[in-house]
């Protein structure tokens, strides 16, 4: 027997499934693809995590775009992250090539072009169905570790929440907190102190400063209502395909902060409301997180922790992560060890530093008699990767140097006037694009600010009053004392009578 079909009995033994499975293309031995040895992920590990790696160029989008479409076909929503804003095309059918019928012709499969259903997000001012919560569903823990503050300023933000929550004072937008810090700095400073205890104003203006870091990077547009529900995130269309849910991140790429906050608050979310899935054979939702290192890009230690906690927790829910990036070391290591599904395409060996990470990322995988994994890194052409995955049993499949199946859907972006046929299509559009300001903290702070400061001039008028009463009555007393006071001589002198008498005397002595 050849080696050639000892490889493939080897490949399909290792990648062999009972259950549902996505396709991914057919292993390559010594640089030639063979054909219907085909890799194949098991759909019920695919919340199991994973990781989709590469160097610029090496096809990790259009990865990205093959296993979201074949989620979809099995009925599994999805959540996409698209930072370069090339993935709206999903939303048409691929006009084919024959390039791409020369590649499925070498994997062994069919290929048949498809559009998928597809809803358009925004965190930002960008068309599409808006995403915000409200600070008060963050609550203290998160928002403190958002925010990076110290353990005594996330002391203040929890005192701040819990006088919030005592006083029936909603924290709804970003401007909220922001008045409920300057009200314990100043008007209500006395109060809280007796409630809660003494907040010091140094440390509440540090957190006042976080905000507004946060604010400029654009958080004002996240906070607020009306909070989006996750639940919609789970849609299948008619014909039963999940919804690929697209968020539109291109104008956020500077904006770590908003989107490392962004997505915390997805998962805690997702985590908090979705019940636990158990072994259920399949994933109820996948998230592509594209540019994975600005989701750990400037994370305080206490973010991380947060991040690799929910990572290593919600897959009970049935969901799972899949991180894109140029390097496997862009994420951290604590993630890293709970990614089952790896995809690595090509990594350019440029410089020592470049060699040094090529090493350790070979590490990551199995070793395999077929393929010197360090060297194998390097020589991958676009659209080929090395893929190893978990089989029905949770093992590792065999190293595989995968010749990748081409999307089904467009590999490019939609023109203006389809990308607004879509977002006018949308039924989630009406529900949450509606801009909601009801009563807040902030507008109930100003409102007993505004009591309290008529009610102190108001008994600042009275005290005026009752001092202007008490001076006059001061006046009279002191004037009636005067007149008490008069020698005996001076009161016939002053009396009525006498100058009557005097005058009546003069008066003769005149004429």
């Amino acid at each position: 027997m050849s080696d050639q079909n000892v490889f493939f009995d080897y490949i399909n033994e290792g990648y062999k499934t009972k259950g549902d499975a996505l396709t991914m293309g057919a292993a390559m031995l010594d640089g030639t693809t063979v054909t219907n040895a085909l890799v194949r992920v098991p759909l019920k590990t695919m919340n199991r995590h994973g990781l989709i790696a590469g160097a610029t160029g090496t096809g990790k989008t259009k990865t990205l775009q093959v296993l979201a479409e074949n989620l979809s076909d099995a009925g599994v929503p999805v959540l996409l992250m698209d930072m370069k804003g090339d993935l709206s095309g999903i939303a048409q059918p691929s006009p084919g090539h024959p390039k791409i019928d020369e590649r499925h012709e070498a994997i062994g499969i069919p290929f048949e072009p498809k559009k998928f259903p597809v809803e358009i997000l925004s965190l930002s001012e960008q068309d599409g169905v808006r995403l915000r919560a409200t600070v008060s569903e963050f609550g203290p823990v998160l928002i403190s570790r958002i925010l990076g503050v110290s353990e005594t300023q996330a002391g203040i933000i929890s005192i701040l929440f819990k006088y919030c929550d005592d006083n029936k004072l909603p924290l709804l937008d970003l401007k909220d907190f922001k008045k409920i810090l300057q009200y314990a700095m100043e008007e209500g400073k006395a109060e809280i102190a007796k409630e809660y205890g003494r907040i010091s104003p140094a440390s509440a203006g540090a957190i006042l400063r976080k905000i507004v870091e946060l604010e400029q990077q654009g958080g004002d547009l996240f906070f607020g209502e009306k909070s989006f529900d996750t639940d919609d995130l789970l849609r299948v269309d008619e014909n039963g395909r999940g919804y690929i849910n697209i968020v539109r991140l291109t104008d956020i790429q500077d904006k770590p902060k908003l989107f490392s906050t962004f997505m915390l608050c997805l998962l805690a979310e997702i985590y908090s409301t979705f019940p636990e899935q158990g072994d259920s054979g399949r994933p109820e939702l996948i998230i592509f997180i594209d540019e994975a290192h600005l989701i750990f890009k400037e994370a305080s230690d206490a973010l991380l922790d947060q991040i690799e906690a929910i990572v290593k927790l919600i897959r009970s829910k049935g969901v799972g992560l899949y991180f894109v990036t140029q390097n496997p070391t862009d994420v951290p290591d604590a993630v890293l060890s709970q990614l089952g599904l790896k995809v690595q395409h090509a990594l350019r060996a440029f410089t020592a530093k470049d060699r040094k990470a090529i090493k350790l990322t070979a590490e990551n995988y199995p070793l395999s008699d077929y393929y010197k994994t360090d060297e194998v890194l390097t020589s991958l052409g676009i659209g080929e990767a090395l893929i190893s995955a978990l089989n029905e049993k949770g093992i590792p499949t065999p190293l595989a140097a995968t010749l990748l199946r081409a999307p089904m859907s467009r590999m490019d972006v939609l023109e203006d006037h389809e990308l607004e046929d879509l977002i006018g299509a949308s039924k989630l559009i009406k529900k949450y694009n509606k801009e909601v300001d009801r009563e807040s903290a902030y507008e109930l702070l100003n409102e007993k600010i505004e009591k309290a400061n008529a009610e102190e001039a108001k008994e600042k008028a009275r005290k005026e009053r009752e001092e202007t009463k008490r001076s006059s009555s001061r006046r009279r007393s002191s004037s009636r004392s005067r007149r008490s006071s008069r020698s005996p001589i001076e009161k016939v002198l002053t009396s009525p009578t006498v100058i009557r008498s005097v005058l009546g005397i003069l008066t003769k002595l005149i004429k």
